[in-house]
């Protein structure tokens, strides 16, 4: 069996993969986000993370948005078979101008520390939300919605301020990128993929399930 461990996007959870198909002899786990401790290093955090990895050969590690910057951090502890980024980045150059802006002035340190779904009027974020993240289908919106009135305010926060200083300069061997031509999150322009889902928008493990389904077999 070839084992694949999926570490799903910031606030997500398993379901983000639901839509996937595998080869019969592939065994996938799902790595859980932890609640992160006051002021954790994110090195620190991967070191957590990377417990619940159980079977430490042969593995294929898969790491989706924020998910995919854990599995780089996991890739430091535990030598993997082959790496997969989906929509996400390598390195913290191939942030967008606006996400660096915003690293550098803190802006994350504006993000309420209360439940968010009883701070901020939802509705009147959510197409914004939305539009970035390519979610338009009823399924894609609720969705979307279930992950951000769920999300725990304190990892988010903590997850924004890592992801925003990121400062990665190696990619490991053995390493493999897919993203949508269509990706507002982490524009196509500023990333050099191996492969490319033509359309594919940041939320397209849900809406081209079947093309990343076909690129997955393909690497593993």
């Amino acid at each position: 069996m070839k084992n694949v461990y999926c570490i799903c996007g910031l606030g997500a959870d398993e379901r983000i993969f639901s839509k996937l198909t595998w080869h019969a002899d592939t065994d996938v786990h799902y790595i859980q986000w932890l609640i992160p401790e006051k002021d954790e290093p994110l090195n620190v955090y991967a070191q957590r993370m990377a417990a619940q990895i159980t079977n430490t050969k042969n593995i294929t590690l898969i790491g989706v948005s924020f998910g995919g910057i854990m599995a780089i951090e996991i890739t430091r502890i535990i030598p993997v078979e082959k790496l997969i980024l989906i929509s996400s980045i390598e390195m913290h150059s191939q942030l967008p101008a606006w996400m660096k802006l915003c690293g550098k002035l803190r802006l994350y340190r504006l993000i309420p520390t209360g439940v968010l779904h009883y701070i901020r009027p939802l509705k009147l974020f959510e197409p914004i939300e939305n539009y970035f993240l390519g979610s338009y289908t009823p399924d894609q919106k609720t969705l979307a919605r279930e992950y951000r009135k769920n999300v725990n305010p304190h990892y988010l926060k903590w997850s924004i301020r890592q992801i925003l200083h990121w400062k990665n300069e190696r990619v490991p061997e053995n390493f493999y990128h897919i993203h949508g031509m269509a990706d507002r999150i982490f524009p196509i322009s500023k990333l050099k993929p191996t492969h490319y889902i033509e359309g594919g928008r940041h939320f397209m493990l849900y809406h081209k399930p079947e093309e990343v389904s076909e690129v997955l077999k393909e690497i593993i």
